[in-house]
């Protein structure tokens, strides 16, 4: 027969026993969470950019409600709430995203960019060099080139073309650093410079309605009528009622 010690020492390790199984439990399903909240963000992305919005938010809020702290899953929020033209959720999201993880730098690049294009330009420069300065953020041109974008918008040329130059120097082809670089030379009538750039964009980026406008208008300051008729001539097959095609007959009468 058990002695009283050894039936308390039994009960006591069964009691141990007991609580590292319900631990492990816990612990289990936590991860289990934060995996399975994982699996729908990535499904929300997805389907964002596949630009089938409502099943993108079906799926975050699926990952939203099995871990509210997942930061990546309110930055991607925020981020679906501005294609929904719904800037007060989006900046709600961002908000806490940021206050999860203040040097996360796809936030602070996300939310500065944001904020920029709602006009608060101060704060969104600061969070936007934040991101494009931490060594821990493999796409530096990325904020680089919004930081750009944010002093176009303040008229802030010469500050902006330095922005999409550090982006160059950083990733010699990334086309939305170019294709500013290539507006920036033609409202400064350096047309060769604005060619160069055009010609460097061709090789990564596609057509719009801007670049083949300006670049038509850019051939033609140089004297070559025969690129500037290439250029008019894919600007009205791809983009026929673009604004830029219905300005095509006055420029040429």
């Amino acid at each position: 027969m058990q002695s009283d010690a050894e039936k308390l020492f039994n009960r006591i390790s069964f009691g141990f026993l007991l609580v590292g199984l319900i631990s492990c439990v816990s612990l289990t399903d936590e991860v289990s969470k934060k995996e399975s909240s994982s699996i729908y963000l990535q499904l929300g992305v997805r389907y964002m950019d596949l630009d089938k919005l409502e099943i993108a938010k079906e799926n975050l809020q699926i990952a939203l409600t099995k871990d509210p702290d997942n930061v990546q899953v309110h930055n991607a929020y925020a981020f679906l709430y501005e294609k929904l033209k719904d800037n007060q959720q989006a900046s709600e999201h961002y908000e806490r995203a940021l206050t999860l993880s203040p040097d996360d730098w796809s936030v602070q690049n996300n939310f500065g960019r944001f904020l920029c294009d709602q006009g608060k330009y101060k704060q969104g420069l600061a969070l936007l060099l934040l991101a494009s300065s931490t060594q821990l953020n493999d796409r530096q041109w990325i904020a680089l080139t919004n930081a750009g974008r944010c002093q176009l918008a303040i008229n802030s040329i010469q500050s902006a073309k330095s922005y999409f130059e550090q982006a160059l120097l950083l990733n010699f082809a990334y086309a939305p650093a170019l294709l500013e670089m290539q507006k920036i030379s033609f409202q400064n009538r350096d047309y060769p410079e604005a060619r160069s750039y055009l010609g460097r964009y061709l090789m990564v980026g596609v057509y719009t309605s801007g670049l083949l406008w300006i670049a038509m208008q850019t051939e033609f300051a140089l004297g070559s009528p025969a690129k500037a008729e290439h250029y008019q001539q894919l600007l009205v097959e791809h983009f026929p009622l673009s604004y830029e095609a219905k300005q095509l007959k006055p420029v040429l009468q």
